[in-house]
């Protein structure tokens, strides 16, 4: 699995068997045919009431698309955008290796921008649009300084360009307040997408776009020419488990389990690999280890993997040079193993400068 992936043996079972119960015998028939491609209005209503109470989102209803999930989200925005003109789209550099494909295919044309400790270096952006995760970073962990998010937003503004705010993570804060999203500070420039892949799994491939008006109208009519629309029956039950309470109530559960087990990773790495610089800790399910000078990456990643850890190198996901770095998942990661696998790593990189 992925070091970003969440453990999926805390999924809500028992809860989501009861909205999907409430979904089966409360909706009416008719609600089980070809819908509006946009989502149920249910969600849609649900969604836009929580993304501004969590996120300070300004959004509304009818600005938002339900999708299959983030990268179903952007690859639909960008189609949308690539449309009307040749798109040059920054992304944040390193980034994902996973996501840069399905940003090309979209037809963006994509320009690498830096990302230090305060996140997208803005003074070095180019281009029509970008493509940001402010809240928590991949893979560097690191969390958009308010002096950089201010710089962007004048950006947009300035260009008349679009920013896409992948609101990845932001669920998982742990040691401060979470941090509104962007959008809500220029929703008429900023195209918000998140999913419930991180929160609860990613196999329900649920997700949602909050765009202008006329740009979630686009987003909209893509997604119906595209597949018609999402499954309605997890939709009405997200809708459900969002009104209820029981979305909000895991969350604090899992913020609390995933807390403990960052910790315990943090801490056996204080202690036994000091010269191991980690990274990225106040949010997300992943920290960014920057490996002492000597270790090779794909060596690492080897060794953590066989040790029961989820790692990945982050030298393939970078297009300028940066210094050898991992990472590392630990949201299933038992605390109480924590200290034993990173034990482990030390034995096996013994000789390479691990105190």
């Amino acid at each position: 699995h992925r070091p970003t992936s969440p453990d999926l043996g805390h999924f809500p079972r028992e809860r989501w068997l009861s909205a999907v119960r409430h979904v089966l015998t409360t909706v009416p028939s008719d609600a089980l045919d070809y819908g509006d491609p946009g989502g149920v209005p249910e969600l849609r209503e649900e969604l836009a009431g929580y993304l501004r109470r969590v996120r300070a989102a300004d959004v509304r209803p009818e600005n938002l698309v339900i999708v299959g999930g983030v990268a179903q989200g952007l690859s639909l925005v960008l189609q949308v955008l690539a449309g009307q003109r040749p798109l040059r789209l920054a992304v944040e550099d390193p980034a994902s290796h996973r996501q840069l494909p399905l940003l090309r295919r979209a037809g963006a044309q994509l320009v690498p921008v830096p990302v230090d400790e305060q996140g997208l270096d803005v003074r070095g952006l180019s281009g029509d649009a970008v493509l940001v995760t402010p809240a928590h970073q991949f893979p560097t962990g690191v969390v958009l300084s308010p002096e950089r998010r201010a710089a962007l937003v004048e950006w947009a503004h300035a260009g008349h360009r679009v920013v896409l705010e992948d609101d990845y993570d932001a669920e998982f804060r742990y040691d401060r307040d979470p941090v509104g999203c962007l959008q809500g500070l220029a929703p008429d420039r900023v195209v918000l997408s998140g999913s419930v892949s991180k929160s609860l799994a990613p196999g329900l491939r649920l997700g949602w776009v909050a765009a202008p008006p006329d740009l979630a109208e686009a987003v909209r009519r893509a997604r119906g020419q595209l597949d018609l629309g999402s499954p309605v029956v997890e939709q009405y039950a997200l809708a459900h488990f969002l009104r209820t309470g029981g979305y909000d109530r895991h969350l604090r559960r899992m913020r609390r389990e995933y807390r403990r087990r960052r910790d315990a990773l943090v801490t056996a790495l204080a202690e036994l690999l000091p010269a191991v610089r980690v990274g990225g800790i106040d949010a997300g399910l992943h920290v960014y280890l920057e490996l002492p000078a000597g270790w090779d990456e794909q060596r690492t990643v080897r060794i953590a993997t066989e040790l029961g850890l989820s790692a990945e190198p982050v030298g393939p996901m970078r297009e300028a040079e940066g210094p050898a770095a991992v990472v590392v998942g630990f949201a299933r990661l038992p605390a109480h193993k924590a200290a034993e696998a990173v034990r482990g790593l030390k034995a096996n990189m013994s000789g390479q400068n691990a105190d």
